[in-house]
């Protein structure tokens, strides 16, 4: 019972941070948290699906941009007077694509970003999860996704935008993007979609679910024996986490207006791991947090070491690999356990002291 008020404790501290930071921060520095917030939500899904259960992913790139792209087309479309985006304007493209007319509809487009990832992943999950194909293979496989991807994107320019992506965005819901109160509201929008995905994926580790998905990851051979088939709990899982990132994206377009291919190519993939690994991808909030701080910690040597700011992030990275296997959060059990054995230490020799006198 302490240990779950304690760690209501922690989680309640996390959210009063998140609610009162706009008040000490500059808009500037406000809006780079909302964005290492939308990473936050990418790193809960990462801390489901390869913390608990086991499966590490390398392409989670894929679904944020996937979730982005739907949103953008939308905001896109707000923008262009004529109907017409004007990059395809200038590829001589007179009439909108039929798939861009879907998104004229602001909740098909939202329906959509969290609809495409999930069910893109829940078809991958069920083609590889089937035949048995897990651990590097799995890793190497959801890579090539994310190349497969990235290069149909930039060769369909006409379409998606090309390299350059899509951008110039003005109002969404015909209210300006730029309007400081706009900011606002998405900045505590972002910290309440948060708010419930953590909260959701951390009743769900506390379920029968949880407990299937951490035995997937400790012995998958042994669940078989005793009768049960984590294909179906695997592909969920992973639709659940790319269905996360796709949030995650259309939050990310609103906060910092563009996306392109490069945002969901290999090396933010493998990024988005490292947000879990280096916050504890044991842990929802230790995810969630890892991907703040690491992206503060990246914003902050950028610019006051430009010239040395890489070497000291992946110094970071190396420490954490070697001494902090399971994260920061990892780091704060550690230090809860030495001092509950010296308090018991304490205990022991006050008890053997009354007993003497």
């Amino acid at each position: 019972m302490i240990k779950k008020y304690r760690q209501g404790a922690y989680y309640g501290i996390f959210f009063l941070f998140l609610s009162v930071a706009p008040f000490f921060l500059t808009d500037f520095r406000a809006g780079l948290l909302a964005k290492f917030l939308c990473y936050g939500i990418i790193a809960v899904g990462i801390s489901l699906l390869w913390g608990y259960t086991g499966i590490l992913s390398l392409g989670h790139g894929v679904f944020f941009g996937l979730g982005a792209y739907c949103m953008a087309m939308y905001l896109k479309l707000e923008a262009s007077p004529s109907g017409i985006p004007d990059f395809m304007e200038w590829n001589g493209i007179t009439e909108l694509p039929f798939i861009w007319t879907m998104f004229k509809n602001p909740v098909f487009a939202i329906a959509a970003a969290v609809l495409v990832p999930s069910l893109i992943a829940a078809f991958i999950g069920y083609v590889t999860f089937k035949n048995r194909i897990k651990g590097v293979f799995f890793s190497i496989i959801s890579q090539a996704v994310v190349v497969v991807t990235v290069t149909l994107f930039i060769g369909a320019q006409q379409i998606t935008g090309g390299t350059s992506g899509l951008t110039n965005f003005f109002t969404v819901f015909q209210v300006p993007l730029t309007d400081s109160g706009t900011k606002t509201i998405l900045y505590y929008v972002t910290v309440f979609t948060l708010f419930l995905i953590m909260a959701l994926s951390f009743g769900l580790t506390k379920t029968r679910f949880g407990k299937i998905l951490i035995a997937i990851r400790d012995g998958e051979n042994r669940l078989r024996f005793l009768g049960y088939n984590p294909t179906g709990y695997k592909v969920f899982i992973y639709a659940l986490s790319a269905a996360f990132a796709g949030l995650a994206g259309v939050l990310f377009v609103l906060q910092v207006g563009i996306i392109s291919p490069e945002m969901m190519g290999i090396i933010p993939s493998v990024e988005m791991v490292l947000w879990a690994a280096i916050g504890g991808r044991f842990s929802i909030l230790g995810a969630a947090a890892g991907a703040i701080l690491t992206n503060s910690a990246k914003s902050y040597l950028s610019e006051s070491y430009p010239e040395f700011w890489t070497i000291f992030l992946g110094a970071l990275f190396l420490v954490v690999v070697l001494y902090l296997p399971n994260g920061l959060a990892g780091l704060v059990e550690k230090v809860k356990l030495r001092f509950a054995k010296k308090e018991k230490k304490e205990e022991v020799k006050h008890a053997g002291d009354s007993l003497v006198s």
